[in-house]
């Protein structure tokens, strides 16, 4: 175990194998320690979508490049957003005029989203998105970057970081750069990092539902969607979704709906989801919030959905989108903490390391984390 890495990354989620394959892409030696023998974090619970035309700091090539060579799922459906009201229309029309959005009509969204006739007023399609089934990719990245050279050291624990050093519970690893990808829990292996970041836990319920008949030829999100994704979410047009939403469905608000929807390759959906944020959160979900969740499908989609699976997930949450820190002189702490890790996490483990290990001619990004 005292073999020297040129990059010991401590987490084998998304975050911590795309820094693994940033490294491993440029001849380095890594080694990813992760206290699970099998991805079970919010790499995997999450909705497999990648919400770029949505985010900033994004590198939509890493994950094109990424699907061809690891073999996952992706397509590159875009995303559909169904409005339902004026003042969601308002908000879209002013977030497309930044490009990468394209308004539809009401007949239009309906039949590629598969949902009730009469129910839309309008929606729009965000082109640069892209969607994976996120249980198969995990998995497939993971084998990936194992091909490239990176070792892993699964059900192992890292009590302690430092430089040129981890210390974990199968003995020290010495390493030239360590990254750090815990997501929520950075707050036991660096707790004063995460208080003074004001880094906290939150908490969602999630459904998967049988297909019913329902075929969506991308993701689907609703007005609940647009008043949390940073491009709409900022705009002044989003004030007014926002209090509609809350004044007409204060139940909806209570659970702080995130109302959207994907369709995985065997034909089901994952339907989600709700949020709960503290220091801790509580294992029991109330079914209460199960039932919110099915009675909006099938207000959108008609029918009685039959549930296959429900899941909690939980993620790091912050006052921003995401944590670069380096506490100590050769430690990297990074983590997506405001629920995009999915989308974000190859672009942010990407333009963070760049600077340290070199570029990579090869995938251009678009931009660079806030």
């Amino acid at each position: 175990m005292t073999r020297a890495f040129d990059v010991a990354v401590v987490g084998a989620g998304i975050v911590g194998l795309g820094a693994a394959y940033a490294a491993a892409r440029r001849g380095r030696s890594v080694v990813v320690i992760d206290r699970s023998s099998e991805p079970q974090g919010a790499s995997v619970r999450n909705f497999g979508h990648l919400c770029i035309g949505a985010q900033t700091g994004l590198a939509r090539p890493l994950w094109l490049r990424l699907a061809e060579d690891a073999g996952f799922w992706l397509r590159e459906s875009g995303t559909l957003v169904i409005a339902r009201h004026d003042d969601e229309m308002s908000l879209l029309d002013a977030a497309a005029r930044d490009g990468g959005i394209e308004l539809l009509e009401a007949s239009d969204v309906e039949a590629r989203a598969g949902v009730r006739t009469g129910i839309a007023i309008g929606g729009a399609l965000i082109r640069p998105d892209l969607q994976v089934d996120p249980r198969s990719t995990i998995a497939a990245v993971r084998r990936h970057v194992a091909g490239l050279g990176v070792e892993f050291r699964l059900r192992t624990s890292v009590g302690a970081v430092g430089t040129g050093r981890v210390e974990t519970t199968r003995g020290p690893i010495d390493t030239g750069l360590v990254v750090v990808a815990v997501n929520h829990d950075i707050d036991q292996l660096l707790p004063d990092l995460a208080e003074s970041a004001g880094v906290e836990r939150c908490g969602l319920d999630m459904l998967r539902v049988g297909a019913g008949g329902a075929f969506l030829t991308a993701p689907l999100l609703t007005g609940w969607s647009l008043v949390r994704y940073g491009r709409f979410a900022t705009l002044a047009e989003a004030r007014a979704v926002r209090e509609r939403l809350h004044h007409e469905r204060p139940d909806l608000a209570a659970i702080d709906l995130n109302q959207m929807y994907t369709q995985l390759p065997d034909g089901s959906l994952i339907v989600g989801d709700t949020h709960v944020k503290g220091a801790g959160i509580p294992p029991f979900q109330p079914e209460t919030a199960a039932n919110l969740l099915l009675d909006e499908f099938t207000a959108l989609f008609g029918g009685s959905p039959r549930v296959v699976e429900r899941w909690q997930g939980v993620y790091a949450s912050g006052p921003d989108e995401f944590l670069i820190d380096e506490p100590e002189p050769g430690v990297i702490v990074l983590a997506a903490t405001t629920g995009i890790g999915m989308t974000t996490g190859l672009g942010l483990a990407e333009t963070t390391l760049a600077p340290r290990l070199g570029a990579d001619a090869d995938i251009p990004l678009e931009g660079t984390p806030r």
